[in-house]
């Protein structure tokens, strides 16, 4: 590290650990940014960003404030969804004479649910290096919060504005069996929180990640049937960005024990314990025995 970059490391053997390093020329570095912290970056991003001749950004008025807080100045190049074609065109002639550049968004990592898919696909197809920089996500952020046990996430990102689309959007992802990742504006959370009601069971957990790692961060769990309330009883919540998650569809075998047992319960206030577990045994297609042991559980509770 020469004498005019910001030392961020005081420590030196990770000074060390970064000079062994490559960081090579007429290369792409998709650099993920903090999400809110100022100090969620990690020290490779910072070095990175330190040996970048240039930093393409989603809005370069935010990203000079961003590199202005860790002593970092860097020639700007707008690169957002309305002229990543252009940019590209302009980055790709940039990596052509052997330059560095760094491809960050406003916030998190590019090209999820932010402008520079277009831009990495581009550099790709032009034959240049691209190396990702990773760090912070919101949606891995809120997942790692969650409790949810699911194997899987499914990452919906924005819903459609207009509401009909966003009901048939909601309900083709009702039968998936992973968690469901939303991202959310403050302006449009009451709609969207009460699209997810209507089209989802509302017996389904979601959690409501608000103002990840900032002073206001908020982060809360409950049933769908509950959201609308909770969002209701502060009018904050209408403030913020959101990452929600709503938890995914009971698996097939689960969905149908649980049918079952509704069934079971029904049939138990109106008749004897053999009588109902019959029934239920000749509606859903579970076995009687069990169905007849767990009325009598049913019935002791």
């Amino acid at each position: 590290m020469n004498s005019s970059e910001p030392n961020f490391l005081p420590d030196l053997p990770l000074q060390d650990e970064l000079s062994r390093q490559a960081f090579p020329l007429s290369a792409l570095y998709v650099v993920a940014t903090p999400i809110g912290n100022i100090a969620d970056i990690s020290l490779r991003a910072l070095k990175v960003l330190t040996l970048a001749d240039a930093v393409a950004c989603e809005d370069t008025r935010n990203t000079a404030l961003l590199l202005q807080r860790y002593g970092i100045s860097k020639p700007l190049i707008a690169a957002h969804e309305h002229n990543e074609r252009e940019a590209a065109e302009g980055l790709i002639a940039r990596l052509a004479a052997g330059a560095r550049i760094a491809l960050v968004s406003d916030a998190g990592t590019p090209g999820v649910s932010d402008p520079g898919a277009r831009i990495v696909d581009a550099v790709r197809d032009a034959g240049y290096k691209i190396v990702p920089v990773p760090g912070a996500s919101a949606a891995v952020t809120a997942l790692s919060v969650s409790g949810f046990l699911h194997a899987h996430f499914y990452f919906a990102g924005f819903l459609p504005a207009k509401a009909k689309q966003r009901d048939a959007a909601i309900s083709a992802l009702r039968p998936i069996e992973a968690t469901l990742v939303f991202y959310e504006a403050p302006h449009r959370i009451v709609e969207t929180v009460e699209a997810l009601a209507d089209n989802l069971e509302p017996t389904r957990q979601v959690v409501f990640a608000r103002e990840l790692t900032k002073l206001f961060e908020e982060i809360h769990r409950c049933s769908l049937a509950e959201a609308g309330a909770w969002i209701a009883a502060d009018p904050h919540r209408q403030k913020g960005e959101y990452v929600v998650l709503v938890e995914g569809a009971a698996a097939q075998g689960e969905a149908d024990a649980a049918d079952a047992e509704r069934i079971l319960k029904i049939l138990l206030a109106e008749c004897p314990v053999k009588q109902a577990a019959s029934l239920a045994a000749q509606i859903t297609g579970q076995k009687k025995n069990a169905l007849y042991e767990r009325a009598l559980q049913l019935k002791d509770e």
